[in-house]
């Protein structure tokens, strides 16, 4: 994909509008959009995600064993989307095989990819090792079983802690000591031991404790846990760590009230607890990684809809043309997406409940929110889908996942996932009625 400029005194003003939820589009290209492309569709603004990994990268600047993001493939697992990232200089975060397929499909090979998943089958390990991934093992019994499944293990290996109790999760994540992932400390510091008696050479540690957190401290706090483990195992193992994952989880303001995480003042505690606890201990000179994929581009994903109906019983109803299929967040988590109306802006306002279609009540994009009141096949626009938006869509009830597409400034855009049909809906099914139903369509 052909780069496209960046207009920094553009792209400033608009992340400073943000924190009002202004759309970066105006109606007329949203309308320019959905003439051609039916709605609801996700789009996704290149110039600034591609400023935000630039920012992001030069808060980061300073690490003197290098730092890099790898985003979180399953946030935005489009790759287009990767290709733009690639070229800004991030890795990728994956967690299968698809996600596998689609760096290898886009050029992303060898150490700039991390393979964290769990309960993992041996030929997803396989895929990862043919590519040249970097390998982050997520249970201790998975050193033997990597072994046989590669035939002897790689040079480079990571393994995932988990703190337990030395550790608070937030509220997505939950309770360290609850949570399925990871090693304990005393099996990380024993694994160590062992699978460099077993010639690996290059040792990664990481931990991932929080979602869509906003407190930038918590982050702080996080490096100087895994620095100190760092320390530890070189003293009591004898294994020097090359770098250090502090996973992701840095969250975004989904309402506006909220503030975006300080990168340059998160940076600044991580750089003073790097000199304070790494450098003493000889460790200068080790890598800092990151996994974040939601604060990457989710700020910068919209999903477009249109107001189809209004019911009124005992509640007030705006039903889209989009459902929880196209954005799972609100009915899965009560999460909340602002939501635009931009033709109603500045207009009279409204208490709906915003609504789809499935047959599931929970299939709402908010409650009882006021906003401006959109007269029937207005536009409706959902922010902050960049991330676990489309990725988490499916087919209950049916329903076709949407098109996704790329914005690339002023009267330019492109299609970068077409809209399923009924015959991709239907593809593994092999049977003639269905058959000559579709060949109908």
């Amino acid at each position: 994909m052909p780069s496209v400029h960046v207009d920094r005194q553009r792209v400033d003003d608009y992340l400073q509008a943000m924190a009002n939820k202004t759309l970066p589009f105006t109606l007329e290209e949203l309308e320019g959009i959905a003439a051609q492309v039916p709605t609801p569709f996700h789009i996704y603004h290149e110039a600034l995600i591609r400023e935000n990994a630039r920012r992001f990268a030069r808060a980061f600047a300073w690490v003197p064993g290098g730092f890099k993001n790898y985003f979180a493939v399953k946030a935005l697992p489009n790759p287009y989307i990767l290709e733009i990232l690639k070229e800004e200089g991030m890795g990728m975060d994956c967690s299968s095989k698809a996600e596998l397929l689609l760096c290898q499909a886009t050029g992303i090979l060898g150490q700039e990819i991390i393979f964290t998943s769990n309960d993992t089958p041996a030929q997803e390990y396989q895929k990862a090792a043919e590519l040249g991934a970097i390998i982050n093992l997520d249970d201790f019994s998975h050193i033997d079983y990597l072994d046989k499944a590669l035939g002897g293990l790689p040079e480079t290996l990571c393994f995932r802690y988990n703190p337990g109790p030395l550790k608070q999760g937030n509220v997505i994540i939950g309770k360290p000591e609850e949570a399925k992932y990871g090693l304990t400390q005393n099996q990380i510091l024993e694994a160590y031991r062992i699978v460099k008696q077993r010639g690996v050479k290059n040792f990664g540690l990481h931990t991932m404790v929080a979602s869509n957190e906003l407190n930038p401290e918590y982050f702080v706090e996080t490096a100087v846990m895994l620095f100190e483990l760092a320390v530890d195992i070189k003293s009591r193992s004898g294994v020097e760590v090359s770098f250090i994952n502090l996973g992701g989880g840095i969250g975004i303001p989904y309402r506006p009230e909220q503030e975006a995480v300080d990168l340059e003042r998160l940076s600044s505690g991580i750089e003073a607890a790097y000199r304070r606890i790494l450098e003493p201990a000889g460790l200068g000179s080790v890598r800092v990684v990151m996994e974040n994929g939601r604060m990457v581009t989710g700020p910068y994903g919209w999903l477009v809809s249109r107001a189809l109906h209004k019911k009124d019983i005992y509640k007030q109803y705006l039903g889209l043309d989009a459902c929880m299929a196209n954005l799972m967040r609100p009915g899965m988590y009560g999460a909340y997406h602002h939501i635009s109306v931009p033709a109603r802006v500045g207009g009279p306002t409204k208490v709906y409940d915003v609504t789809g279609s499935l047959c599931e009540n929970n299939d709402k994009f908010a409650i009882d929110r006021e906003i401006p009141d959109p007269v029937l096949g207005d536009l409706v626009v959902i922010h902050d889908t960049g991330a676990h938006g489309h990725s988490m869509g499916f087919n209950y009830n049916g329903k076709l996942r949407s098109s996704e597409v790329l914005y690339q400034g002023p009267g330019k855009w492109r299609v970068i996932r077409r809209a399923e049909s009924y015959h991709d809906l239907f593809a593994t099914l092999d049977h003639p009625g269905l058959s000559s139903v579709l060949n109908s369509l």
